[in-house]
């Protein structure tokens, strides 16, 4: 099987930062597009920043010259750096992935999440 395990996350005082990381493990064949998702307490789930199997990238508007996503396609993981953090950026952050398991197709990969609380 496959586990996406995310780690970084914490309380930061707003203007901080804060830099989450995603391991992926397990039967893993190759891993294609990887993103963070955020989900703030009533609201819907979001996507924050993307990164494709080379070096394209795609962040929210309200995250973009704040927030940095990169890979290390060596140790399947990906990090989100966020600098100048804001209050409005309070909410659990998910990993995704779309991996390919041996004799398998391309499948979407969720994370549990980690908890990231900006305060005033």
């Amino acid at each position: 099987q496959v586990q996406l395990v995310e780690s970084g996350g914490g309380l930061v005082q707003s203007g901080g930062s804060l830099r989450l990381s995603c391991a992926a493990s397990g039967s893993i064949f190759s891993i294609n597009a990887m993103g963070w998702y955020r989900q703030a307490p009533g609201k819907q789930r979001e996507l924050v920043a993307i990164i494709s199997s080379g070096t394209s990238t795609g962040y929210l508007d309200s995250v973009k010259g704040r927030f940095t996503i990169s890979r290390d396609n060596t140790k399947n993981t990906v990090y989100l750096q966020m600098n100048s953090l804001k209050p409005e950026d309070t909410a659990v952050y998910y990993c995704n992935a779309d991996i390919k398991q041996y004799g398998s197709n391309y499948k979407p990969y969720w994370g549990k999440g980690t908890l990231v609380t900006v305060s005033s």
